[in-house]
């Protein structure tokens, strides 16, 4: 067994793997303050809220489109009414820009995905995946939305005055989503982070397999999913329930006193394994 080593330790050192200084690599970053372009998405633009224009999307696709709202945008216009989007998919997607854009009508799937910043109003319904990993802005639709309303956001606000399908907020890491009416089946499915606020009733199995994140439901709980458990409404709950219903214009007279809170029990995930570190107790 000796010999063995030997003979290994002869041939590293005749290899000369003994001779390199083997240095790790750091991950730091450091940033020049006059170096602005590294604090800005590659392709934003100045925009000015006040300089306004109108799209009508009657005879374009939604690849038309989304190229025309980057046009604008590069020409410096901050609020876009964009009319007749007649249902289409995949309108307004990867806009990482400021600025106001306005749907005068329904959008159909994945409408608003992967954007960070615009604040966007949309009067008529939307379907399938709307905002879908969404990271900073505001959404606000007027009427009903389809089955997987915010998934995988990561931040800002998500508002439907109406009604959502089944797993709203299915994987949603961060942001809040905020609900006037009902909300359908697996609604909270797996969400890691974030709040969802619900002023009507549930589907069955809220929150299932949630890791993190809250729930307040205002109206009938179905059933909870797997590992999620209602806990107390704490004074503070109640004040940013207040502060966050005023701001998003709904519910402004709804007693959230009287909502449920649902967070994760904390027994799916293997827990007792995690680092002191990454443990977090109930919020």
């Amino acid at each position: 067994m000796a010999n063995l080593k030997q003979v290994k330790d002869s041939k590293a050192h005749s290899m000369g793997l003994h001779k390199e200084v083997l240095k790790g690599r750091t991950q730091q970053v450091f940033f020049n303050p006059e170096e602005t372009e590294n604090f800005f998405y590659h392709g934003t633009y100045d925009v000015n809220f006040n300089k306004r224009t109108e799209v009508d999307t009657k005879d374009l696709n939604c690849k038309q489109l989304n190229d025309k709202l980057n046009s604008l945008i590069r020409d410096g216009y901050g609020t876009i009414v964009v009319k007749n989007p007649q249902g289409k998919h995949s309108l307004g997607v990867g806009i990482l820009n400021k600025l106001n854009l306005i749907f005068e009508g329904s959008l159909g799937y994945f409408g608003i995905g992967c954007i960070d910043g615009p604040i966007v109003r949309i009067t008529g319904r939307v379907g399938w995946s709307c905002a879908e990993n969404m990271m900073a802005g505001k959404v606000v639709v007027e009427k009903n939305a389809g089955s997987c309303f915010g998934a995988a956001i990561r931040g800002g606000d998500l508002i439907c005055r109406g009604s959502v399908g089944a797993r709203t907020g299915i994987d949603m890491k961060g942001g809040t989503i905020m609900i006037g009416g009902d909300a359908g089946i697996f609604t909270g499915f797996m969400m890691q982070r974030g709040r969802i606020i619900i002023l009507g009733n549930t589907g069955p199995n809220l929150g299932d397999s949630m890791y993190d994140g809250t729930i307040f439901v205002g109206g009938t709980i179905k059933s909870l999913g797997s590992d999620a458990v209602e806990s107390k409404l704490t004074s503070l709950d109640i004040a940013w329930l207040k502060r966050k219903l005023k701001v998003a214009e709904i519910g402004s007279d709804f007693d959230v006193s009287k909502m449920t809170k649902i967070v994760s029990g904390k027994k799916l995930w293997n827990y007792d394994k995690l680092e002191p570190t990454e443990k977090k107790g109930a919020i």
